[in-house]
C-alpha cells in the first residue's frame, strides 16, 4: 500500500514540470528525474491538485468511508490550501472546480459532479487510489459501488465512475500479488460482467481497447495522452504492462507529453503496488515537498487499511 501511495505521488511530482509540453518534445528532451520549475515555476518535488486530491481522499478515509466528510476536505482543500505543497490550490480542473462550488451552495456530494458528455475529465480517476486500497478484500460489486460513489462527487457521468471503478480493480488485482498483464487480463474478465447493466454497458464500447486484453501490443503513437479518462485510464494501463519496473514505467508515463502529471500519478500508483517502494528511488522520494506530512498520514492510511 505505502508503494503505491508513494509511488503516486512522486509520479505526479515527476509530471508537474513538463505539464502541457507536447510528446514531440519529450521525444527530444525526454525527462529522466525529478525536475523543477518549467509548467508551473515551482521547486523540484512539488505535486498537483492530483496528489492533493488524493491527499484529502486519504484523510477522509481514515474515519471510514464518507463522501460528505471528502467533500467537505475538497472544499478546504480549495479554499484554504489543505494538503497543497506550497498552501495554494492552482492547476484545478473545470470540472472539478465545478463541483466545488456547487458543494458550496449546498448540493449533495454524490450530486455535485456533473453528468453530461463533455463531464469525463480525469479528475476523479487521479484521485482514487486510496479508495481501492480501503476496498481491499471487499466483493467486486462493493468494490464499484464504493468508486462510484466517490468519483461522482467531481465525475458523474458514468464513463468516468466507470473508469474509477476498472481502476480500483486492477490494483485490488496487482494487491494481491498478480503480475501487470494477469492483473489486466482479470480486470477485464470482471468488467465484462460487472458492466453488463445500464447505464454502463452502454458505455462498454468506449472501453473495447482495454477489453480486447492486448493494450500492451499497441504502439505509443496509439495511447493518447489528454485529459479525457478514457484516454489516462488506457495509457496507465499500457505504461504498466509494457515496461518492467516501477522508474520505467513512471518516467514512460510522463514522456507520452500533455497530461503529464495525471498519467503519471495513475501510472505511478499501480507500479508502486506491482513493484514496491523498494523500486522507488530513494533520491526522488526525498525531493517531495513536505515528505514528513505526507509520510505520516501514509502511514495512518496504511495501519488503518491493515485492521480495518
Amino acid at each position: 500500500m505505502s508503494g503505491g501511495l508513494w509511488g503516486a505521488v512522486i509520479g505526479d511530482a515527476l509530471g508537474v514540470p513538463v505539464e502541457f509540453k507536447g510528446r514531440d518534445v519529450r521525444k527530444k528532451d525526454p525527462v529522466t528525474g525529478m525536475l523543477g520549475y518549467g509548467t508551473f515555476d515551482l521547486p523540484p518535488g512539488s505535486w498537483s491538485d492530483d496528489s492533493s486530491l488524493m491527499l484529502c481522499t486519504a484523510e477522509s478515509l481514515l474515519d471510514g468511508f464518507d463522501t460528505g466528510r471528502m467533500s467537505d476536505l475538497f472544499v478546504r482543500w480549495f479554499t484554504t490550501g489543505l494538503w497543497t505543497p506550497h498552501g495554494q490550490a492552482f492547476d484545478v480542473g473545470h470540472g472539478t472546480r465545478q463541483a466545488i462550488s456547487a458543494i458550496e451552495r449546498g448540493t449533495p456530494a454524490e450530486q455535485a459532479g456533473g453528468t453530461q458528455e463533455g463531464n469525463n475529465g480525469n479528475g476523479s480517476l487521479m484521485r482514487i487510489l486510496p479508495v481501492a486500497l480501503y476496498c481491499e478484500g471487499m466483493a467486486e460489486e462493493d468494490i464499484l459501488r464504493h468508486a462510484h460513489r466517490a468519483s461522482s462527487i467531481t465525475h458523474g457521468h458514468p464513463r468516468a465512475m466507470m473508469a474509477c471503478g476498472i481502476y480500483c480493480l486492477m490494483t485490488g488485482a496487482l494487491l494481491q500479488g498478480m503480475p501487470p498483464s494477469d492483473a489486466y487480463l482479470n480486470t477485464m474478465d470482471s468488467v465484462k460482467n460487472l458492466y453488463r447493466r445500464r447505464p454502463f454497458s452502454k458505455e462498454l464500447p468506449h472501453f473495447d481497447r482495454l477489453l480486447a486484453g492486448n493494450i500492451g501490443a499497441l504502439p505509443e503513437d496509439a495511447i493518447e495522452s489528454d485529459g479525457y479518462v478514457l484516454h489516462t485510464l488506457e495509457a496507465a494501463v499500457w505504461c504498466l504492462v509494457t515496461t518492467g519496473s516501477y522508474r520505467e514505467s513512471v518516467l514512460t508515463a510522463v514522456n507520452l507529453g500533455l497530461d503529464t502529471d495525471t498519467t503519471a500519478i495513475v501510472t505511478g500508483g499501480l507500479a508502486g503496488i506491482c513493484y514496491g517502494m523498494k523500486a522507488i528511488p530513494g533520491e526522488w522520494q526525498d525531493q517531495i515537498v513536505r515528505k514528513e506530512d505526507i509520510g505520516i498520514l501514509f502511514e495512518k492510511v496504511v495501519e488503518k487499511m491493515s485492521v480495518k
